[in-house]
């Protein structure tokens, strides 16, 4: 039988050392394997991983997206995802969508197995998160990720730019 068309990604036949592993320069209990599976099958403009996290592990820091939009599907284990303010039980068959509205989010692995989740979204040239529990704001274009504090942002209004009458 002939090779499968790339278009087609088996995830039953990928190992862990075929993962991408994640660990969140901002927290040091960000610790995440994913595989890509949309650029595995040649996509570019949304992306859908396959996620694992061990237990006591989390996904990456608490964020709220600018740009891009996020989703996440729990296939296996438990974990606790921090929504705003609420903090949330989630497991096997929870869907969540997170839209650009600012709302921030986090996902830990609260069980005693690994969390495995799709993780997927749009692929934009360019996305604005914000790290509200660390008053930072990351922007990140292509391979470039820069990171800001609020605190030395610079503050403008729209009115700032519109020229009065004169």
């Amino acid at each position: 039988m002939s090779e499968p068309p790339k278009n087609l990604v088996r995830t039953r036949a990928l190992s862990a050392k075929d993962a991408v592993r994640i660990r969140h320069p901002l927290n040091p209990n960000a610790d995440l394997l994913m595989h890509p599976l949309s650029g595995l099958a040649g996509m570019q403009r949304a992306h859908l991983n396959l996620a694992r996290l061990a237990p006591g592990r989390e996904s990456f820091v608490l964020h709220a997206h600018g740009v891009q939009e996020e989703f996440l599907f729990i296939l296996e284990g438990e974990g606790t995802a921090q929504i705003g303010e609420a903090q949330v039980a989630v497991g096997p068959g929870d869907y969540l969508g997170f839209p650009t509205d600012g709302t921030p989010h986090h996902l830990v692995n609260t069980g005693t197995a690994d969390l495995v989740y799709l993780m997927g979204g749009e692929r934009t040239a360019i996305e604005v998160s914000r790290f509200p529990a660390l008053g930072k704001i990351l922007v990140m274009e292509g391979d470039t990720i820069l990171v800001f504090d609020e605190s030395d942002a610079e503050r403008r209004t729209v009115a700032d730019w519109i020229a009065g009458d004169e």
